[in-house]
């Protein structure tokens, strides 16, 4: 009679869990459960502007130039970006946290919680892109990589010489939803994404009057570009960087394929009515008998002109006989690369460091009779920024005053 007593007392219990277990097979009572809530299931379908530049108005229309092969030895659609290796989607939600999902490039099916949500898109496979300030998506912007030339000390026709030197970015696309509702359904929701280019590319031509069969080696820099783009908007910062690459020696001269986040401060409403930026571009060539020369040239016009990508062009390059010859023949040594002249990559922490050494050592009123490379101000002024710096210098082989030499304004 106990075990039956028992048994009884515990059949309601049993019923209970029953009914509750078997209620969990209707979605309608356990719809708030997070183990089995229905989530909003979205199918991301991703296109692409291959787009290397952009022609605005007052500027060559390079799409349809007719004699691209001629001039330029290539076809413009030559030069047109491919597709990425990858995409990434980071969900911005209405708590203030995010999601980020990475999926194949043309895209693929995501999943969100119900609700309004932000969608950032960009690609993920970038080297030297560095992704800052992404917890909101009104600060998501990505930058480049610093890259150091011990023998580049800026360019001699540009106002300032303390521009940063950087990596060329990455191809990189963007595209942004600010308001997108993801609502419980039972159906996959198909939503198209353009993503737009937000690098693009100028072909540079350097072109030689005389000499070019002296030259071993090219490299240039491309100084005021924007030094960061805004992942939301695709205006770019306007803090300017200068862009270092390497170039090839053709025929003619030189020439290089030079990737920018564009011009600073583009696009913007007061364009072509605010005070005028200045653009410079340099050439460094090593020549087959050691020597190395350099050129710089103001090409402000070209590129005011071509904010996003396009061609700029640079005439009248001479190495005379005499420096192509001096010291030998001109075609004796044997040049392979830059020696002790090879550029260097910063890692990250390197970078920001540099930065901040820059933009502190900028700040200080440099003596009128001495030039500003003196290491004796960072000595008396901020011993432990002299050996922060140090720490830097070390591994780049060049001093602190040759730092100080590049990155102080200088202006007295």
């Amino acid at each position: 009679m106990k075990k039956i007593h028992t048994i009884r007392r515990y059949v309601p219990l049993c019923a209970g869990m029953l009914m509750l277990f078997s209620s969990c097979e209707h979605k309608d009572l356990c719809f708030d459960h997070d183990p089995h809530a229905t989530k909003s299931e979205v199918r991301i379908e991703a296109e692409y502007e291959k787009e290397w530049q952009y022609t605005h108005e007052g500027s060559t229309d390079w799409k349809n130039y007719p004699t691209w092969q001629e001039s330029f030895g290539m076809e413009y659609n030559t030069l047109r970006p491919g597709m990425p290796d990858g995409l990434r989607v980071q969900v911005y939600n209405t708590d203030g946290s995010d999601d980020i999902i990475n999926i194949a490039p043309e895209g693929d099916v995501v999943y969100m919680r119900p609700g309004e949500h932000s969608l950032l898109f960009y690609n993920n496979d970038t080297e030297y892109i560095v992704f800052d300030e992404m917890q909101s998506f009104a600060s998501a912007k990505a930058t480049t990589r610093s890259r150091t030339r011990s023998s580049y000390l800026g360019n001699s026709l540009m106002d300032t010489k303390s521009e940063n030197t950087v990596n060329q970015p990455d191809m990189l696309y963007g595209s942004y939803m600010e308001s997108y509702v993801a609502e419980r359904s039972i159906e996959t929701d198909v939503t198209p994404v353009t993503m737009h280019p937000l690098v693009f590319t100028y072909l540079v031509r350097y072109e030689f009057s005389h000499g070019v069969e002296y030259v071993s080696l090219a490299r240039g820099a491309l100084a005021g570009m924007a030094q960061a783009v805004w992942l939301n908007s695709g205006q770019t910062s306007e803090e300017a960087a200068t862009v270092l690459y390497d170039c090839t020696v053709e025929d003619f001269g030189a020439r290089a394929l030079v990737r920018s986040f564009g011009i600073p401060g583009f696009p913007n409403e007061h364009y072509g009515t605010r005070a005028e930026r200045k653009y410079g571009l340099n050439l460094e060539v090593r020549l087959k008998n050691g020597k190395i020369k350099s050129f710089d040239f103001d090409v402000t016009d070209q590129v005011a002109a071509q904010p996003q990508g396009g061609v700029i062009v640079v005439k009248g390059i001479e190495i005379s006989d005499k420096e192509g010859t001096e010291g030998g023949s001109g075609f004796d040594v044997d040049v392979e690369d830059w020696g002790d002249y090879e550029d260097i990559e910063l890692p990250l922490w390197q970078q920001q460091l540099c930065w901040q050494v820059a933009a502190t050592t900028r700040q200080w009123k440099w003596p009128r009779t001495q030039k500003p490379s003196v290491s004796h101000h960072l000595l008396t002024r901020a011993p432990v920024l002299q050996t922060l710096t140090s720490l830097i210098l070390q591994p780049l082989k060049c001093t602190v005053g040759e730092v100080m030499l590049k990155f102080s304004t200088n202006k007295r």
